[in-house]
């Protein structure tokens, strides 16, 4: 698919908003993608992992890993489509580990995933668990880099959809001036 149609996918299910955001960086935006709202549908989490499969195809991937909540369904799907096993990290007490009895064997070939890309924040934590069990990170997959390409996690970022989206520090966003209420949208809990 080309980025219009990701867009229209976008827009079809109400998964781009408008309004006044505050996202997981602490930043503000005027726009806000909810990637859960088209990962409800398996068919479109299908198409859109395939896609995602196709820039990894001639790799060794041995687990694709997602920071939870967003990226488990996306974790879970593109590692169906590359035939290995899909994990996920969640916060305890704050910090992003690993629970549930998931592990990385050392030397394993990861795939990191995550469903929107902004600051990276919740890419680098991962990629920190990746390193700390002794994991060979791959790349990093996504559906959205909403940084306009200027994210640089430390490895290649591989996403079906480049956008600029402005993003404003609290003391310097427009809408908070205008009196616009915020709204925190994502799972992450500040």
């Amino acid at each position: 698919m080309n980025k219009e149609a990701y867009i229209q996918m976008f827009k079809d299910t109400d998964a781009l908003l408008e309004g006044h955001f505050l996202l997981s960086s602490g930043k503000h935006s005027s726009k806000y993608l909810q990637c859960a709202k088209i990962l409800q549908y398996p068919n479109l989490a299908e198409i859109i992992c395939k896609d995602l499969a196709q820039y990894f195809k001639y790799e060794q991937i041995d687990v694709v890993i997602g920071p939870a909540l967003g990226a488990v369904t996306l974790s879970y799907e593109l590692a169906r489509q590359l035939n290995c096993r899909s994990i996920f990290a969640e916060r305890e007490d704050g910090i992003m580990k690993l629970r549930r009895g998931f592990f990385i064997e050392k030397g394993e070939k990861v795939l990191i995933v995550e469903d929107v890309i902004t600051t990276g924040g919740s890419v680098k934590e991962i990629i920190e668990i990746v390193k700390e069990y002794g994991g060979e990170i791959v790349a990093v997959a996504g559906i959205v880099d909403r940084s306009g390409g200027k994210v640089d996690l430390g490895y290649p970022l591989k996403t079906l959809l480049t956008l600029e989206i402005e993003t404003f520090e609290p003391e310097e966003c427009p809408l908070c001036k205008e009196g616009i209420p915020i709204v925190k949208p994502g799972s992450r809990k500040k």
